[in-house]
């Protein structure tokens, strides 16, 4: 697909100048829009987007330094980059004033065809590279809202199976059969639940990226939240290693949901790559009246070579030597919930202290300006 011209304004009140410029602006890429007044020069920026403007300074009526500055005042109009070709002598206030006015460059008459030609090559292609980006933009946009699309297409489509399959387990683990059978319903209960989980960590982070998950944040408690969130792990075969402690008062304003789901990543990793038998520590500390830490704290030590991986989507494959469970989203969206929250999160990991994430929020959440960009 061939890209259309660039239009460029050229203005002069005088048909052999407008003639010369023509001559001198010629190209498959170019597109002239030609005015012989200020006047009709603003009745073509309104019908037409331009790169470029060359204005004659000295006209009737309206001179070139009053058309720029109108230019300069309207939304449509204020980006367009102007060159001013005058034939008066060169004086430093006259030139003052045209680079006041707006003007990128000034020229004198006679002017060096080639030096405008290659002054006016430069904006074209900061015009066609301008049109690409847009057009890539445009592209990207599309594919994260198609990619968001699927992800909820298949998660909605994936819940009635999976729902299926975890009933089914139920059942036979709630039968007085042998204990291979409840054994191999038991795994397929946890298989089943692990799967759930990543059909919403994909959904999420599809939302995530296509920026489509608002923040909405209420008044609410962070260890109470917490709480809650452990509450959830009850039926899990290591819940009576979570130990809970809350330190000041935790209230502020978050996105009860999204916070939810991150406290919960987090506590759902200790449990899978922390020591076995090892105690879990959730900790909130709120000793502060601006910011509120909460930690998660187990057992084991992350390699040092891991750690920088560790935030990353679809990150490292094991930590500490255990086996990933699922697609390495679950930090990953953390990270990008408390950014959106206008908080940080770390981790640290030793012998003496064991592994340590810890989340820390301002008490009111503050969205971050470019909190999913390249990071």
């Amino acid at each position: 697909m061939t890209n259309p011209p660039v239009n460029i304004l050229i203005v002069d009140d005088i048909a052999h100048n407008i003639t010369a410029l023509e001559a001198s602006l010629t190209g498959p890429e170019i597109n002239l829009l030609v005015a012989d007044s200020g006047t009709a020069a603003l009745d073509l920026l309104l019908k037409h987007e331009v790169a470029l403007a060359i204005l004659d300074v000295n006209m009737p009526g309206m001179n070139g330094f009053e058309l720029a500055s109108l230019m300069r005042g309207s939304p449509r109009t204020s980006h367009v980059p102007i060159i001013f070709l005058t034939a008066t002598a060169q004086d430093a206030s006259r030139t003052f004033r045209g680079y006041e006015a707006g003007a990128v460059d000034f020229l004198y008459k006679p002017f060096d065809s080639r030096i405008l030609q290659s002054k006016v090559d430069v904006f074209v292609q900061l015009e066609q590279q301008k049109r690409q980006l847009a057009a890539q933009l445009v592209t990207t946009r599309q594919m994260l809202e198609a990619n968001e699309m699927l992800m909820a297409v298949l998660s909605h489509d994936l819940r009635t199976p999976l729902g299926a399959v975890l009933s089914s387990a139920e059942y036979l683990m709630r039968l007085e059969a042998s204990e291979a059978v409840t054994t191999t319903a038991t795994r397929i209960k946890s298989s089943s639940l692990r799967m759930a989980r990543m059909v919403d960590q994909l959904l999420n982070l599809a939302r995530l990226q296509g920026g489509r998950l608002q923040l909405q944040p209420r008044s609410i408690e962070l260890a109470t939240l917490s709480k809650s969130v452990i509450d959830e792990f009850a039926t899990h075969k290591d819940a009576d290693q979570i130990v809970f402690v809350s330190e000041g008062d935790s209230a502020g304003r978050w996105d009860n949901d999204l916070m939810w789901q991150a406290i919960s990543n987090l506590i759902s990793n200790a449990l899978h790559h922390g020591e076995p038998g090892g105690s879990i520590v959730v900790r909130v500390k709120a000793d502060t009246d601006e910011r509120i830490v909460l930690s998660v704290t187990n057992r084991g030590v992350i390699p040092a070579e891991v750690v920088p991986h560790l935030f990353r989507a679809f990150g490292v494959g094991s930590v500490g030597g255990r086996p990933r469970e699922g697609l390495g989203l679950g930090l990953h969206i953390v990270r990008e919930i408390v950014h959106m929250h206008g908080g940080e999160v770390g981790v640290q990991s030793d012998e003496a202290q064991g592994t340590v994430f810890a989340i820390e929020l301002p008490r009111a959440a503050v969205r971050r300006r470019g909190s999913l960009s390249g990071r």
